[in-house]
């Protein structure tokens, strides 16, 4: 009996040991993680606080690398050189829809546009200009940064709320967000969405007005999610969660108010800009609302997968719950809020 004890004994402290996160001689789990805009997306400034991620280089190892658009972003995860993505909303329902992502699982939200307190894209139009209502938007020049986009979106919504269709009664145009003031201030559109961080820019400020927000037109948008293959959640679910749990700590820094000027500093050498393009809104109420636990707002994030459907650019209904596996999140929301 005594034998059988000690055998089993040391059969559980074998297995104790194969089941750590890593075990001696394992090599970190590389995490390549995908982020478009810089400082405004957590990936870009993550590593300027390693200290605070206790997890780093034993468990895993994280890379930001940076993508101009969504469709690059979607072509990286499909071929496996990207293990964390940074999808829109209107962008991730697209990849699924048409790209037969299937496997694609949101593990986190990372900022939600129109949360009461928060900010929210805004719609221009010049100081001078005689559009007061939506109702006078007809026959006039519309600018977005793209169909299909999650400003584009916003704008068509209203639209259609005023009974104005975008096909008919206005014209649309495309644009890079940088030249849409150049192209309001000239006068080749009548308005244009705008977005953090050029809607803070002072000359924006003088020039123009706003005539609606996205939440006027939307209510709440999870604007941007971290998207990660269910393959690979199966087979590096832990070094996942250890992840998660040291963004977590870092974005809670970042977000804490005490921490504001040092975060603004951080802002300014990675961002290599003025201090005075961040001062007015970054890590403040007059930024979008970050749910300090990571987790996306699905009833919201479902809402706006919907009218992606009835604006046309979804041909079937989307599920989001079936594509969203937060377990990694909330455990390691868990274990900070348990940490002393």
């Amino acid at each position: 009996m005594r034998k059988r004890q000690k055998i089993a004994a040391w059969a559980a402290a074998v297995f104790a040991v194969s089941a750590m996160p890593q075990a001696r001689g394992a090599e970190p789990v590389m995490l390549r993680q995908a982020y478009v805009a810089v400082v405004s997306n957590f990936a870009s400034i993550l590593l300027e606080k390693r200290e605070l991620m206790h997890h780093y280089g034993q468990s895993y190892v994280m890379q930001p690398e940076q993508f101009r658009g969504s469709p690059a972003v979607i072509t990286a995860l499909a071929s496996g050189d990207l293990q964390i993505g940074h999808l829109a909303y209107s962008s991730f329902a697209l990849a699924v829809e048409n790209g037969k992502m299937d496997g694609l699982r949101i593990i986190s939200g990372e900022f939600q546009d129109g949360v009461p307190g928060y900010y929210s894209d805004e719609y221009f139009v010049l100081k001078d200009s005689p559009i007061r209502t939506i109702d006078d938007l007809k026959g006039k020049v519309l600018a977005t940064n793209g169909a299909g986009s999650a400003v584009d979106i916003g704008l068509r919504a209203m639209l259609r709320r005023h009974k104005i269709n975008e096909q008919k009664d206005v014209t649309m145009v495309q644009a890079a967000l940088p030249n849409m003031l150049p192209m309001l201030a000239s006068r080749k559109v009548d308005l244009f969405a705008n977005v953090l961080p050029f809607s803070a820019d002072p000359t924006a400020r003088a020039a123009t007005r706003t005539l609606f927000t996205q939440a006027d037109a939307m209510g709440t948008t999870q604007m941007n999610l971290w998207v990660v293959q269910k393959s690979f959640i199966a087979a590096h679910r832990a070094a996942l969660v250890d992840y998660m749990e040291d963004a977590l700590h870092v974005e809670r820094w970042y977000l804490n108010p005490a921490n504001r000027e040092a975060a603004l500093d951080i802002a300014v050498k990675v961002g290599k800009v003025p201090r005075s393009k961040f001062e007015a809104w970054l890590f403040s109420h007059n930024d979008y609302y970050h749910d300090p636990d990571g987790l996306p707002n699905l009833e919201a994030l479902q809402k706006n997968v919907d009218l992606l459907h009835q604006l046309g650019f979804l041909k079937a209904k989307l599920a989001v719950r079936d594509y969203a596996d937060l377990s990694i999140v909330k455990e390691a929301a868990q274990r900070l809020h348990q940490a002393p």
